[in-house]
């Protein structure tokens, strides 16, 4: 064993230094821009924080809810102790909503979601979130049974088992530990840091109209100086910006106009921002990165995209985690599950929805292929029965009755015959 892995092995058990040794080695690791990219410096890209934060509100803003399947209705679950903590309150200090989006920053920057499950003879009662950099996954000695090293806030370090940690997990390369987006993305996002702090040096120090200041004769050491601290404090920063240069001593300005790479730097960072949108599989114009050849009608195709393809799989995710790591065996048994109830985020295409499910339920004259409760399910509402549970018939076809002979029956046909 080198001497490198076993310094690491030491730090990684001393109390209350892994996680932050930990932290400081993935900032250590530059990128080839130079710049250091952990989850915290990487938010201070104004790119992926609203990356972060769209894909954030849209788990939060959707309600999530216990429901209970039984003989084909859909309820809502409010008798079970869960409804009230997804729904509305999952510990003292935090609403449903500020609960989700935490999950939902630590999903896409981290991978992974831990919290702890606090049970009360056996029920869970909160549901109280970890740091990501506080929690360690790993594999117990038979391979099995995954465990959870937990730095706590005075220093202690505790090991839990899998049956006290929801722990929600993206796409994951072991099966167990959530790959980290901001590690795969950091030369993307490394690059975006550099190019905005070059641009913001070139504002913040340069004169605006750049160029060259040059006098007659030669200046002494003390006259540059000067020269060069007038010139600061009088025509560099914002504040200065426009304004005329006097020259005495037959001093001359010479401006300068701006390189090749100078005029792609905003193209630069342009593209930077599209490259970690692509990475947190974001749309661009989520962020407001908006195309100028998008139309409304293009532009609605790429919100619905952004509905269907970047927070659809996350539901799904954190859904299934739910029944899986929330719900007993007996609760699955009895029907219950873990729902988004996604209908509020499609209000800007109702439109198109209820046209698609009128034309299911028969409208136009096509046959139906969709009864009343199951477009009704499908919205999550409760059925109607009866009727409303049988396929209708087509329109524009009169309906049969008992006296009206058909064809196909041989008793009907006239005497004679």
């Amino acid at each position: 064993m080198s001497w490198w892995q076993r310094f690491t092995e030491r730090k990684a058990t001393e109390p209350g230094s892994w996680s932050v040794f930990r932290d400081w080695l993935a900032q250590a690791r530059g990128t080839k821009s130079g710049a250091q990219v952990s989850w915290s410096t990487a938010l201070e890209v104004a790119t992926v924080l609203a990356c972060a934060k769209v894909i954030a509100d849209g788990i939060a803003q959707v309600p999530f809810k216990v429901f209970q399947e039984s003989n084909g209705s859909r309820l809502p679950a409010r008798q079970h102790a869960l409804y009230r903590l997804l729904h509305r309150r999952p510990n003292p200090w935090q609403t449903s909503f500020s609960y989700r989006q935490t999950i939902g920053l630590h999903l896409v920057l981290c991978g992974n979601h831990y919290s702890f499950k606090n049970r009360v003879r056996g029920q869970v009662v909160e549901l109280l979130p970890f740091a990501p950099n506080t929690v360690r996954p790993h594999l117990a000695a038979d391979g099995v049974e995954l465990l959870y090293d937990v730095l706590m806030s005075d220093g202690r370090r505790i090991t839990l088992t899998s049956a006290d940690v929801w722990h929600i997990r993206g796409a994951s390369w072991n099966g167990w530990q959530g790959l980290e987006a901001v590690k795969l993305a950091r030369e993307a996002i490394g690059l975006a840091m550099t190019t905005e702090n070059e641009h913001a040096r070139l504002f913040q120090n340069g004169v605006r109209s750049s160029g060259e200041y040059s006098v007659t004769g030669t200046l002494t050491k003390e006259q540059h100086g000067l020269l060069r601290q007038f010139i600061a404090d009088n025509y560099a920063g914002d504040k200065n910006a426009g304004l005329p240069m006097v020259l005495d001593r037959d001093a001359k300005w010479n401006p300068r106009s701006l390189t090749g790479v100078d005029a792609q730097h905003l193209e630069t960072r342009r593209y930077q921002a599209q490259e970690i949108c692509r990475a947190l599989r974001v749309m661009p114009i989520m962020v407001g990165l908006d195309d100028k050849g998008s139309t409304y009608a293009s532009a609605e195709q790429m919100f619905m995209a952004h509905a269907v393809h970047t927070l659809g799989p996350w539901y799904e995710c954190i859904e299934q985690s739910a029944d899986v790591d929330l719900l007993t065996e007996e609760d699955e048994a009895a029907g219950y599950y873990c729902k988004f109830v996604v209908q509020g985020l499609m209000r800007g295409s109702m439109k198109d929805r209820a046209e698609y499910l009128a034309k299911a339920l028969g409208a136009g004259g096509a046959p139906a292929w969709m009864t009343q409760d199951e477009a009704r399910g499908a919205e999550e509402m409760n059925p109607m029965g009866g009727a409303a549970a049988k396929l209708p018939p087509r329109l524009g076809t009169p309906a049969k009755t008992a006296t009206e002979p058909t064809p196909d029956d041989p008793s009907e046909e006239p005497q004679g015959a």
